[in-house]
């Protein structure tokens, strides 16, 4: 039931990286090397995903954020995109395990509805879970355009996607259809206020699955840093890792020994 955890660098400060829906912790890599000098970095694959393709856990936060915990230690953690429920999930339940939190183009709700305008299109995700059953590679394609959009080159960025998603083996269906549950009904925008760590919100100016002003209200509701890479999309590690590193730096320096 173990997850693959990765451990890179070697700074003295512990970090947990989460990717996002049918990735893998492969996709760091930028931000990995970014912060090789400065932290200790456990890149999880999630389950059904990567190197974690036959962990048989659901992906469902609370019991994610409880089996990561239970492999790496005291930590700030980072969650990009579906991988932020997660590592918000875990900050929430685990204080004492998630010494600060960075929400990486993420937010505690990612579908619209009459109470939040900020949300993806719901259409959209329901669309996407009509497509895994018909036509899985197609879906992925058009999940992969999504995030490219709204980057300085998404030519570029969706060339560099299509290469990493299945470096590591194509992603279980079961999880996909899992992860865009999730996207479609988690909603922990009342807990906020709740959070006890620290926080860095760090948007894509241009990103076109989750708008900064989401992650803009979310950070003001926990006295969380919110912080916007201006020419970014959905997946700033990329072409501005060393911005998202300089984003997290007063988070990192929150961190006691």
């Amino acid at each position: 039931m173990k997850l693959f955890v990765e451990k890179a660098g070697h700074g003295p400060i512990p970090l947990v990286m989460l990717h996002g829906w049918a990735m893998h912790g492969g996709v760091l890599a930028p931000l990995v090397e970014a912060l090789d000098d400065q932290c200790t970095m456990y890149v999880v694959d999630l389950p059904g995903h990567g190197y974690s393709r036959d962990s048989e856990l659901p992906l469902e936060p609370r019991v994610c954020a409880a089996a990561i915990a239970a492999q790496t230690p005291p930590a700030i953690w980072l969650g990009w995109s579906l991988g932020g429920l997660i590592a918000l999930t875990a900050a929430l339940d685990m204080p004492r395990q998630v010494r600060g939190l960075s929400m990486l183009c993420a937010t505690p709700k990612f579908a619209r509805d009459a109470s939040w305008p900020h949300g993806a299109d719901e259409t959209l995700v329901r669309q996407l879970a009509t497509d895994l059953e018909t036509d899985y590679h197609a879906t992925l394609e058009r999940f992969l355009a999504l995030e490219a959009m709204g980057s300085a080159d998404p030519r570029a960025e969706l060339r560099h996607l299509r290469t990493l998603v299945f470096e590591r083996g194509e992603p279980d269906r079961r999880v996909l259809q899992e992860g865009i549950a999730l996207l479609e009904t988690s909603d922990r925008r009342a807990a906020l206020p709740d959070l006890t760590v620290p926080s860095t919100w760090i948007s894509g100016r241009r990103d076109r699955l989750v708008p900064p002003q989401a992650m803009q209200w979310s950070a003001s509701q926990c006295a969380g840093r919110y912080h916007d890479i201006p020419q970014a999309g959905h997946a700033p590690f990329f072409a501005h890792a060393d911005a998202v590193a300089q984003a997290l730096q007063p988070l990192l320096a929150t961190f006691e020994r």
